[in-house]
């Protein structure tokens, strides 16, 4: 059986983005019979990895100190006979890389083009991904480029048309693993709550507001409050208008279709959430650290309310630009590694 090592992480910092696409692969692998095998600083994704079902080693370092981590991650690929490593973190160095690719072969996930990596095959997703032409790159290494390499779930591939209503009535509200700035406080109190018969709200592991939130709006019974879901494509399903932040979830949101706002919060989202306006796919309403988001996503509500053509013409962008299936992709480029 083909093994594949993950090496990733997730905590209150970082959140879980970089986690959830690493098992949206794994999942991918272990439909094709290969074995992915995760490797994590700490304990933080313990549970959630007991709970997938997968194996795990926790080097037990510090997660943002890549480079001090090589003796103990040299030992293990030693001992275990490791050949080929997905790479997906954000605190790599050219020292790291250089010593990781003398020992085994490897994948790395990246979106921000910070050097040029010492690797087997590189994957960038991200729907920016011409800007760090990467053409110019050395040409041994492998590069699978652009959003068809998008790692979603299998519940996201292959959607059918979203439904759609005369008029919007369910909204979705998203803010990824964490909520520093309390946007969800922020979007609830700006917008016109009685325009919808439901209100979904959605939040991370690491929200620290979700009881604070439950308590405010407690006799308000058309807000529902949800934390760390397992079944997030159920509330998209039913969703007639997402409000979410940038990240994976707007590449998910696109396989099935949900007409979208989105805005940022940090420094990582931004070309992606103005890359999906400049192509037509998704509203963007701002920098939630600079802007009064609430008033841009006032305005783009109005218009999706009661234009059910608007909210099509942007359900299939949507869909024609993404079919789900960037997981099944990576996982066979890896097993070809």
């Amino acid at each position: 059986m083909d093994k594949i090592y993950i090496r990733t992480d997730m905590n209150d910092k970082i959140a879980t983005g970089h986690m959830m696409r690493c098992l949206a692969i794994a999942d991918a692998l272990r439909k094709k019979k290969a074995e992915a095998i995760f490797i994590i600083a700490d304990e933080n994704a313990v549970n959630l990895l007991k709970k997938r079902n997968y194996k795990f080693i926790v080097l037990h370092i510090n997660w943002n100190d890549k480079e001090s981590e090589l003796p103990v991650l040299q030992q293990y690929i030693q001992k275990l006979n490791i050949k080929k490593m997905l790479v997906d973190s954000y605190e790599v160095t050219e020292k790291y890389f250089r010593a990781l690719h003398n020992w085994v072969h490897v994948m790395y996930i990246d979106d921000l083009n910070l050097f040029s990596y010492d690797v087997d095959a590189l994957v960038c997703y991200a729907n920016y991904w011409r800007k760090f032409q990467y053409d110019q790159w050395n040409d041994n290494v492998k590069k699978y480029l652009g959003v068809t390499y998008a790692p979603l779930r299998e519940t996201f591939w292959n959607c059918g048309p979203h439904k759609m209503k005369d008029k919007a009535e369910c909204l979705l509200l998203l803010t990824g693993g964490a909520d520093p700035y309390n946007i969800v406080s922020k979007v609830l109190e700006g917008i016109e709550r009685d325009s919808f018969f439901g209100i979904e709200v959605i939040c991370g592991v690491y929200n620290q507001n979700y009881d604070t939130l439950k308590e405010q709006y407690k006799s308000e019974k058309k807000i529902r409050f949800h934390k760390a879901v397992n079944n997030i494509e159920k509330y998209m399903q039913e969703a007639d208008v997402a409000i979410s932040a940038g990240g994976t979830t707007l590449y998910e949101l696109c396989a099935l279709g949900v007409p979208t706002i989105s805005y940022a919060f940090a420094d990582n989202q931004l070309d992606n959430v103005n890359q999906f306006q400049a192509d037509n796919i998704i509203d963007y309403a701002g920098d939630a650290r600079k802007e009064n988001i609430v008033n841009k996503i006032n305005i783009y509500l109005k218009q999706y309310m009661n234009d059910m053509e608007l909210r099509k013409k942007k359900s299939l962008q949507m869909q024609k630009l993404i079919d789900g299936k960037g997981a099944e992709r990576i996982a066979e480029a890896l097993m070809a590694l």
